[in-house]
């Protein structure tokens, strides 16, 4: 992605959902403008432009082109509708590059772990991660090799490699991947071999208390 991304927005003075509509059907996107102490501004943007640049993550940046002002932004708050997918609203928030501001960076794994070729489960229990950094140290996304991972094996936070100028807050213990042992299937005939030695065992047990012999007459009545 180049390094100057600009995105060129227009002043929007409709409100409403019908308002919102309409604009959404001649391919442009209601938005919000908002950040370093400046007063939230409605826009719109073109829908096909913001979602090309949006598949190169949502931390590129975006130098936003208002009325012949530029102002420097990161999509936040990016909704989408729930069944097609379509782009429904955005907003930008105004940043600097002299600024450490909060982002969430995906997590990649790369590579086959050796415990996954000997049937191991490898089990990603963190997706994301939370950093604080400047906006232009952002990275698209964060990887981690498994490659080396066998059976029982783990990575955590701590392992991550994270760039110059890029902090994170989350806990370094914090378990990111685990390669389990393999499940252990068991089949309908084992388990019926299973059952079948189980009554086995129950007909060779003890034999059941008998009761003891009496003459004849009613115990209760002693």
């Amino acid at each position: 992605m180049p390094d100057d991304v600009v995105l060129t927005a227009e002043p929007r003075s409709d409100r409403g959902s019908g308002a919102a509509g309409r604009l959404r059907r001649t391919g442009r996107l209601p938005a919000v403008v908002y950040g370093l102490g400046g007063e939230p501004t409605a826009v719109t943007v073109g829908t096909h432009e913001l979602d090309l640049i949006l598949t190169h993550g949502v931390n590129t940046l975006i130098t936003l082109r208002l009325d012949g002002d530029d102002q420097l932004t990161l999509a936040r708050q990016v909704q989408r509708h729930p069944v097609r997918g379509d782009l429904v609203h955005v907003d930008f928030i105004r940043v600097r590059t002299d600024v450490a501001i909060t982002a969430e960076v995906a997590l990649h794994l790369v590579g086959e772990a050796e415990g996954a070729k000997s049937g191991g489960v490898v089990d990603q229990q963190l997706f994301s991660l939370h950093i604080q950094a400047k906006p232009q140290d952002i990275p698209a996304a964060l990887t981690l090799d498994i490659s080396a991972l066998e059976i029982g094996d783990h990575l955590r936070v701590s392992d991550l490699s994270l760039s110059a100028g890029v902090l994170t807050e989350v806990d370094p213990e914090t378990l990111v991947v685990t390669v389990a042992a393999p499940r252990v299937v068991v089949s309908e005939e084992e388990e019926g071999e299973a059952a079948e030695g189980e009554e086995a065992e129950g007909e060779g047990g003890a034999p059941a208390a008998e009761a003891p012999a009496g003459d004849g007459g009613d115990a209760s009545e002693e």
